[in-house]
């Protein structure tokens, strides 16, 4: 947990607080593939960047309606398993499981999700988290934009190092929330951690 709100991106620095800024229009996969067609450089760029997606894609969750569906939550502490959080069914009960992290150790954050048809444009991950009802902590990360693939799609965030010291030592509520373009919520859930002196296992 960082002890500071990460900075921003650039682009993010451009219109995060900007009540003016208009997200791109959104264009589908095949309005992509077929504009500029003869133009060979162009169509082959095209290709590289859209890898599997500029070819017809089998949506993973065919009666899921939802383009982005953001389906996990790890803990990454490298040497560790990874604690994960199924973030497909009730998330109301995700307060039920609470993430162990040692004081002063490393770690990462990773959310896998799907893209099922279309691409997805700037997509953003944020996390508040707080301490008996007070915010301590801020985070921003820019994910990207994405096309669609059968498989899940992953991102990690930077290393983060825990606080030490028995004042820290205690529990952690996260409200978490995955974001597009628009600014249209994606996902939104809740859950928790303890930073402990040692791991439990």
């Amino acid at each position: 947990m960082a002890e500071a709100e990460n900075k921003p991106t650039a682009e993010e620095d451009l219109h995060e607080d900007d009540p003016n800024y208009r997200a791109p229009a959104q264009k589908s996969v095949k309005e992509i593939v077929e504009a500029d067609q003869e133009d060979e450089s162009l169509r082959k760029y095209k290709e590289s960047l859209l890898g599997g997606a500029i070819k017809e894609v089998k949506p993973p969750f065919p009666d899921d309606k939802r383009n982005v569906i953001v389906s996990k939550l790890s803990l990454v502490v490298e040497g560790r398993t990874d604690k994960e959080l199924d973030l497909t069914g009730d998330l109301s009960k995700l307060k039920e499981q609470v993430f162990t992290i040692k004081e002063g150790a490393k770690y990462r954050m990773k959310v896998s999700f799907y893209v099922q048809r279309e691409i997805v444009s700037g997509l953003r991950y944020e996390q508040k988290t707080s301490r008996k009802g007070i915010q301590v902590d801020k985070s921003k990360f820019m994910v990207g934009s994405y096309g669609p693939k059968e498989t899940a799609h992953e991102y990690l965030t930077p290393i983060d190092e825990a606080p030490s010291g028995m004042l820290v030592r205690g529990s952690y509520t996260v409200e978490s929330k995955f974001t597009d373009d628009d600014r249209n919520s994606i996902l939104e859930w809740k859950w928790k951690f303890e930073i402990k002196k040692d791991w439990d296992d």
